[in-house]
Formats: C-alpha cells, structure tokens, sequence
C-alpha cells in the first residue's frame, strides 16, 4: 500500500529497469541439465506457437511484434508437409506458404525460431499435415519401421533443412533457429506399433541428427527418446515432467492456453489465472523452456482443418486472437509474468532449486547461488487462500497461485491477481457502403449457379459395390456423389420405401430423383452417419444419389491415416415387395468426385456460367451464388456473418475463406457464466457459446480485398439465403481494469527493498488498444468494495464518492492512465476493510 499523503497519478506507463532479454543470434547452441546454452549461456526461454499459414503474411510482421512485445524470446511453428507438397516432389513455398520469410521476419523481430518439422504435425490440421499422395505408395505403413515411408519422411526433412541452410537460418550460420524438432506426440500411440516403434523412433532420431544442423533436436512425449534428442512434456501442466536424462533440460514444447473448436462443440476458453499458475510451476520446480500452444491460433483457410469436423476459426483462446488483436487480460497478465520470471533468470539458472513444504499444499522453490536469491512460493489448494510465513516475512496466497520473489523478499507479481487491463471485444455488423444497409450492400448483383444433382461429370465411373471415399477422391474435393438407376425392379416399385444408408461419415445428404430426401451428419466424437428416411419410388425409373462428404480428414491417433469416409454401406430400401428389405450394396454405383461447380473453376475470379435473373433463388440445397462488393471502410479486422446460410465454402477474390457451417449449434448444457480457474484445467471445464452456432463469423483478411469489385462466391449444400450475409467489424467496446489494495505494484515499478528502501502501492492503468485512440469516456469508477466482471461492474455497500471525478480527471483525454489504488487517493469509504478500484472506459 502507498504511504499516506502522497496522491498518485499516473499518465501513460512508467517504464524502469528491467532485466532486457538478451537475443544474439550465436554461433553455438547446445545444452545441459539446466537449461539451452547460447553461446555458452544457460537461458530461461519463452516461446509462443504462431504457424504461419493460419494467418495472412501482412498479419506476420505485427504478429511476430506483438509476441515480443509480450515477453517472448522464440516463435515456435510446425512445417505443413502437405501445404508444401501437394503432388509428390513439386514444391510450393510461395505466398502464405513462404516459411523462409517467416522465419527472416522472426530474426528481424530479434527473436529465436523453433521449427517443428515433424513432418506429422497433427494441429487439427487435415490429415496431420501427410500429403495424401502419401497414402498410395505401395507397401506404405505410417509412422513405424517401414522402408517407403521412412524414404519419403527422410527426403521432406532433408529438403526443409536443405531450405533452412541455404539462407543461413539455422543458429549455428547466425540464424535464428536455435531448435528443431523430428517426429510429434508419438509417444502417445507407440504402443500400437509393437517393437517396431522403437526401431522407428531411434531411426528417426539418427536421421534427423545426420543432417547436421548445428542445433539441438526434441521430441515432444516420447519418453525413451535416444540422446542427444532431448524429450519434452506437452500438456495443460508439465511442472511434474522429468526428462529421460540427467543431463537434459526440463523443457515445455506445448502448454495449452485453450482447445480447439468443433463444429457442434460449445467455445472452449482456459481463464489466463490458470495459464499463469501452469507457467509459474513449471518455472518453479526446474523449467526453463516454456511454449504457448497457442500464442496466435489463426484460421483454417481453404479446406485446411482437420479433425474431422475442426471448424474454420482456430482461435484457441490464444493471447492474441483469431484476427491479430491482443486478448485481454491474458496477453497483458502474461506479459507480466514474463517480466517477473525474467528477474529471475540469473538466479534459476545458476543452480537447482531447493523445494521446500510451507504447509499442507503450500511449497517453497528456491534459487540461491552467489549471491543470487529467487523464490516462488504456491498454493497449489484449489479451496483455500493462505498465509505463509517465509524468511521472515508473511505472504498471502490465494489458492491455486504462485507469488513470485526475485530477491526473496519482495513478491512482483502473483498470478492469481492481474493487473493487466481487461478487453470487451465486439463484432460491429457493417456494409461496404456507409450510405446503404448491409443487406443491400449484398442484394445488388447476385448471380448463380445450379449445382446438378446426382452424375453430371465426363469423369464419371461405374463399379459394383460401394467405395471409400477418401481412397476414391485423394481428397481433391470433400465431395463424392453416388448413384444407381435403372430398370431394376426394386426402382420401378412406385411404393413408400425406407431408405437406409451407413456411411463412415461425416455428413450425407440423400436425393430421390433429384429432390432431397434426407441429411445425416456425424460429430467430432463420432464421425459415422446412420441415416433412415421415407421415401416414395414413383412408377417407372428411379434415381437414388447420395451426396457424401468430408469435414477435414482425420489428424490424429494410431493408424489415423487408416480411418476412411464416406458411403460404405450397407444401403438398404425397406419395406419394398411387401415388406422386404434389398440391400444395394453390391449393386452397380456409377460414382463422381467433386462438384461440377468445381469442375467449372466457379471459386475463381472471372468465371463463366453464372445465372441473372430478377429472382434470386433461397433456400434450397446444391446452389453457387456470386456477387461483387467493394472493401468496408476502415482498417479494423472483417468478417463475414453468415446468418441465414446452411453448409458450404466461401471465397474471396478466389482465395478460400474456408468452410462455414453455421447450422451446427452446440449443446444447450455444459456453459457457465463464469469459469472457477481454481483446479486442474480439462478442455470440457470452461466452455461459453452453448445451444449456438460453434462458428458464425468468418475471418476475411483485408489484404485479399481491393477498395472495389471484389467477388464473393459461396457453394451452399443445404439451403440459405445469401442476402442475410454481412459484414462484421472487430473492435473493442471498453477496457476495465479491477485492482485492489492488496495486489502487488506493477511489475515495470519492482525494485528490491535493498535497493529503493521503500516501496510503491499497487496501481490500476488503462490503455487504449489502438494508435490514435484516447479514453474518451469513463462508464464506472468505484472504489470500495465493486463488485461483477469487466461490463457488469456495479458498486457494493461502499463506495468512494469521488472515484469517477477522479478517474475521469486523471485519465480522460489520455492515450493512457495509471491510478494509485489506496485511500490516500480516493480517501476510506470503509474503514477496515480491504478495497479494491474497478473502471471501466471506452476509446475513441
């Protein structure tokens, strides 16, 4: 708390003596017990996960800036193996596919680059990031002892490795590529592959050895990985990991700062007091190498995800989000707790800690070498807060928290208690005329295309049985259309008839002579389709076509590569002849890969065959639709809001903004107001978004749009109305910020007693999150006991009568404002009791 009789005010952030982060791309990285060694320097690194094909490359500079702004020293990202090499030994490295410029652009930024190469990247990316081609190779198995596939995962590596050399990337040429990794998570399903997966893993590690990079290699959960691989923890917590090796370091390649979103699934979120105490643990009992999964998570675009059923969104609740724009308080709380275990680097790595009990649940980690003294003190109770008493001071740690003490006395930062300013961000709908309504925006201009029903391809084949689809297409196209017609009696029945079909999934839509009978879809636990639908055979021919269809392929588990889809039967028609069941199964199928859409190149810009006329058609199923736009004003981040369509793909300017489905909706149970960070965090635990669509808005990057005649082209699958799309700007409503008397001062104020013999209070700022913005407006200001989160403050049984004159003189008008929290600003409402300031403002 503040002395008496000095009133703090604050404009813009005081910025003191930090411990820089020291980034010299060297000549030699190794490593030992403790730590990587730079240089011969044992470094405490931070590192966040950014791949750059999820994001837009006029996204990747800011990106890279904004991580380090947060306190990272590294950028972590796999390498696409079927991004790069879509057909066998033809590469694409251009555009968003450019790793060798991300990578310079991490180096530009001052910061150190992890390449996971893999090259099984798994990410919820479709089919693990393995080019399909791969699965045609004769005598192919995945991912074991197996002679074609080690030949073709050996020639990739040594190709990305080959790139990386070629441009003196790698930390041992002056790079910025201090680590690499080879093989992921295959530790989790080794067991599936008998011996022959230890064959596998110590051959993968010799090879990726062989290449001489010049750099250290990891393996992420693999327990028996040979030297010099060094073996890493992934997970919601790795304090409690070991490696296999006395003389390896104790490193984190994923913590997990949320999940993944299905289509169908509620919006998981990790509340960032948890991320933080996970973080602190592990730096705590002997970590030094820490990375986010996710630090930015970005966009599935195109036909990207996998899964099956990931949706286009990949925000993962990262601190900064899906659209480039910082995620508050997790970025900011974050960052201040890099800064804190920053002031501590010299102290942690100098020495193991020393682990001491200070209660039931309470435990004491210290750091002390020559005169080098760091402490993290833990609750790690999920019910109580506690008093602890060490070296002779008293410490109050709220349960499931970690208070961190650079010099062994004084805490900097506690991570239950943020300090970082708070974000209410919104999506502002919008046309790209200011002087029109968004639907008319739209309206002008539609044109389109009906897509046939059924065969309608010169490609076209016929055989007896039913086909996999994913062993059928190559995955060139979701779509696998099926058919069987003729003169058999079973289709000139003219009766009622019950159509079943079982496909291995993920979604199915039945056509009985053109007109849709029926849909089925799976789900991300259970991607099968049984689907039973009445349906009416006429006198004479009758058609039956079965639309199935794909959601990303399969990207994780043992012998993933051998899980297929689509139609596989049986299919059956009951009740025909009197109540007789015919299964078609065996019967002659004449099948079509793809839409004749594609076929007709419709996604790109400047196609042909389009249809305009005075009435649009809506809602009905197998349906392009095209118009042109001009680019919404501004310079916030846009999306598309899909209100009114079914199922399908969207493009801009012919670039594929990815699937949109925002029919699926979740569960109505499972979601709850607010999220307890206290105990072990689960991907089920904290989830919003229930009895909704999983995914509405759809990021479309401003560099793909010209100020005007951009096109849209959308394929609907079930039926929509297009005139209901719109635009949706991302923006920020208002900023908060909720401190109380007892949380620390902010970390850029911390300084050892030693050194200042007094000590500041805690203080609660502001900032803008934009260039040119200033606080504009003060919403609610109390001091006293507030209480309700950042947009639903309201005042408790006591309030200081002058806090809102206060906070408004002090910060309106400001880019920025700092506000001592104590009564010698704001004087005692109630005397007694600990109080806290709550505000909230608003930028323009």
């Amino acid at each position: 708390m503040a002395a008496r009789g000095r009133e703090l005010f604050f404009l813009s952030v005081l910025v003191v003596g930090v411990l820089a982060a020291r980034t010299s791309f060297g000549a030699n990285v190794t490593y030992d017990h403790r730590a990587l060694l730079i240089d011969g320097n044992r470094r405490v690194l931070i590192s966040g996960s950014i791949h750059y094909p999820r994001s837009t490359p006029d996204m990747w500079s800011d990106l890279i800036q904004k991580s380090k702004d947060g306190g990272l020293d590294v950028i972590e990202t796999y390498v696409f193996w079927n991004l790069h090499e879509p057909v066998r030994k033809q590469y694409d490295f251009e555009g968003g596919k450019d790793l060798v410029k991300f990578i310079k652009l991490v180096a530009e930024a001052g910061l150190y680059a992890h390449l996971r190469i893999g090259p099984y990247a798994c990410a919820e990316w479709n089919y693990g990031g393995f080019p399909l081609w791969l699965h045609f190779i004769p005598g192919i198995q995945f991912r074991t002892d197996n002679k074609p596939f080690k030949a073709e995962m050996k020639r990739f590596t040594a190709k990305i490795v080959d790139m990386m050399k070629q441009e003196k990337l790698y930390a041992s040429q002056g790079g910025p590529i201090i680590l690499s990794q080879i093989e992921n998570e295959y530790g989790n399903i080794d067991s599936a592959y008998g011996s022959a997966a230890k064959t596998y893993i110590n051959w993968a590690a010799s090879m990726a050895t062989s290449l001489d990079t010049g750099v250290p290699w990891v393996m992420c959960q693999q327990a028996d990985a040979p030297d010099p691989i060094i073996n890493t923890c992934n997970g919601f917590y790795c304090d409690q990991f070991t490696p296999n090796s006395a003389k390896k370091p104790k490193m984190w390649t994923e913590n997990w700062t949320g999940w993944f979103l299905p289509f169908g699934g509620a919006v998981p979120y990790r509340p960032v007091e948890d991320l933080a105490f996970a973080v602190a643990r592990f730096f705590q009992r002997g970590g030094t190498f820490q990375n986010y999964y996710m630090y930015h998570g970005g966009t599935n675009f195109g036909r990207t995800s996998g899964g099956p059923f990931i949706t286009t969104s990949y925000d993962y609740d990262a601190p900064i989000d899906e659209y480039g724009l910082l995620r508050q308080p997790k970025w900011g709380h974050l960052k201040d707790l890099h800064k804190s275990i920053k002031l501590c680097e010299e102290a942690m790595v100098a020495t193991e800690p020393t682990i001491t009990s200070l209660g039931s649940n309470l435990e004491a980690s210290v750091y002390k070498a020559s005169g080098l003294c760091a402490a993290f003190l833990a609750n790690v109770g999920t019910q109580s807060d506690a008093i602890v008493k060490f070296n002779g001071n008293s410490y109050h740690l709220p349960a499931w928290s970690v208070s961190i003490l650079p010099d062994c006395k004084n805490a900097v930062l506690n991570t239950a208690k943020i300090n970082s300013v708070t974000t209410i961000p919104k999506f502002i709908r919008q046309s790209s005329n200011d002087d029109v309504t968004t639907s008319e925006a739209f309206l002008s201009g539609w044109s389109w295309f009906n897509e046939p029903v059924g065969i309608s391809s010169k490609n076209a084949f016929t055989k007896l049985g039913l086909a996999e689809q994913i062993n059928t297409t190559a995955d060139l196209s979701d779509y696998l259309c099926t058919d069987i017609q003729g003169d058999e009696p079973f289709l000139q029945d003219g009766s009622q008839t019950v159509l079943h079909v079982e496909s291995l999934g993920h979604a199915l839509h039945a056509f009985i002579n053109g007109k849709l009978a029926g849909s089925g879809k799976g789900n991300s636990g259970n991607a099968k389709v049984s689907m039973e639908v009445r349906i009416t055979l006429v006198p004479g021919k009758n058609i039956i076509d079965l639309l199935s269809l794909t959601v990303g392929l399969q990207n994780y588990g043992a012998f993933f590569d051998k899980k297929g889809a689509g139609v596989t039967g049986p299919v059956k028609l009951k009740g025909v002849n009197n109540g007789s069941t015919i299964d078609l199964s065996s019967q002659q199928w004449t099948y079509q890969v793809g839409l004749k859409g594609e076929e007709l190149g419709l996604s790109s810009v400047g196609s042909s065959g389009w249809v305009s006329e005075s009435t649009l058609p809506k809602k009905q199923p197998l349906i392009w639709y095209t118009t042109n736009f001009d680019a919404p004003s501004g310079n916030d981040p846009i999306a598309l809001h899909f209100m009114g369509m079914g199922k399908g793909e969207a493009w801009v300017n012919g670039q594929s903004i990815g699937r949109y489905w925002p029919t699926y909706t979740s569960s109505n149970s499972g979601c709850t107001d607010t999220c307890n960070y206290r105990g072990a965090y689960r991907s089920h635990k904290c989830l919003k978004n229930c009895g909704k669509p999983s995914q509405q808005l759809y990021h479309m990057p401003r560099s793909w749009l010209q100020p005007s005649g951009n096109t849209l082209v959308l394929f609907e699958e079930m039926g929509g109305d297009p005139t209901q799309i719109s635009f949706a700007a991302r923006q920020i409503e208002s900023l908060c910020s909720h401190i109380s008397e007892s949380h620390p001062q902010p970390v850029d104020m911390w300084t050892s007693d030693q050194e200042t013999g007094r000590r500041s209070g805690p203080m609660l700022s502001l900032e803008c999150p934009f260039p040119n913005q200033v606080i504009s407006s003060i919403n609610f200001a109390s001091f006293g006991t507030p209480h309700g989160t950042c947009g639903s403050f309201s005042h408790g049984q006591c309030s200081s009568a002058t806090a809102l004159s206060i906070v408004q003189k002090a910060c309106i008008g400001s880019k920025s404002c700092s506000i001592g929290v104590s009564i010698d600003t704001f004087g005692d409402p109630c005397v007694g009791m600990t109080k806290s300031l709550a505000v909230e403002a608003s930028c323009t």
